[in-house]
Order: structure tokens, then C-alpha cells, then sequence
């Protein structure tokens, strides 16, 4: 059987990888939603005028969303689909997204309720990073305790 940490990371990459598919793919055609798609050009105007720089490196609003949103959804697939390191990869490049959006409603004074999501995925990404994380380094911790642990009891052998 499973271990729950390996239940908590499948089901975290397999959600979170499908609702990053549906988010960018949002972004990039009005098929799944016409209202969403419009407020989402909308949304990266605002961005994209609140960021001059941006508009220096020959980033228009329309890039920026498409480039954000073919992010989201290749990583979506990865964090869905693709076994291994690279989900990890994937995670840390969607919490980089996510840092860049919260910047970004930030940066245009938007409330709360608008960036809340953006919140809520970032914090998950990073439990779910930090669970694939942790199991990694426990094997050698545990081999390194062993070996403290013999040598504390040869050292107690020679005491006495």
C-alpha cells in the first residue's frame, strides 16, 4: 500500500496540474469561457501599464497573458501527467508564476478576493514541493543518525 505521503503528493500534483490546465488555458482562447477570457485581457492590460518596463522590453499585455497562460498549462500537464523530477521543476516554476501574479495585482492595487486564488495555489505549490521535498533527504538524515548512534555506543564501550 501507498504511504500517506505519497497519496498527499499524487493527489496534490493531479489537482493542482488539472486546475493550472483549465487557469491557463483560460488565458489563451475564449472557448471555455468568453466572460473569463475577456476579463483576463482585461486584467493584463492593467498589468501591463502599471509595468513600463515591460512595454521597453517589447512585452505587450497579449504576450505577457500567453506567455503566463502556455506556462501554466505545460506545467499543469507535467504536474499532471509526467513522473519524477520534473514535476518538481514544473511546481517551481508555477510557484514563480504565482509570485509573479500576486506582484502583479499588487502592483495595480487590486482587493483581495481578486488575488485570493493566487494566494491558495501559491501556498499549496509550496506544501506539495516541500512534501516531494522531504522524503528525499530522510534516508540520508536516518543513515547519518545510525552512524551517531554506533559511534556513541562504541565510545561508551571503550568508557567503560
Amino acid at each position: 500500500m501507498a504511504s500517506p505521503r505519497t497519496i498527499t503528493i499524487v493527489a496534490l500534483s493531479f489537482a493542482l496540474g488539472l486546475i493550472f490546465v483549465f487557469m491557463g488555458t483560460i488565458k489563451l482562447t475564449p472557448r471555455l469561457s468568453k466572460d473569463a477570457y475577456s476579463e483576463m485581457k482585461r486584467a493584463y492590460k492593467s498589468y501591463a501599464k502599471a509595468l513600463p518596463a515591460l512595454k521597453k522590453m517589447g512585452v505587450s499585455s497579449v504576450l505577457l497573458r500567453k506567455i503566463i497562460g502556455t506556462l501554466e498549462v505545460g506545467c499543469g500537464i507535467v504536474l499532471t501527467l509526467v513522473p519524477g523530477r520534473p514535476k518538481d521543476v514544473a511546481n517551481f516554476i508555477l510557484l514563480l508564476v504565482m509570485l509573479a501574479v500576486l506582484f502583479f495585482h499588487q502592483l495595480v492595487g487590486d482587493p483581495l478576493k481578486r488575488y485570493a486564488h493566487a494566494l491558495v495555489f501559491g501556498i499549496l505549490l509550496t506544501c506539495r514541493l516541500l512534501i516531494a521535498r522531504q522524503g528525499e533527504d530522510r534516508p540520508e538524515r536516518e543513515e547519518r543518525r545510525e552512524e551517531q548512534i554506533t559511534a556513541q555506543e562504541k565510545n561508551k564501550v571503550k568508557v567503560s
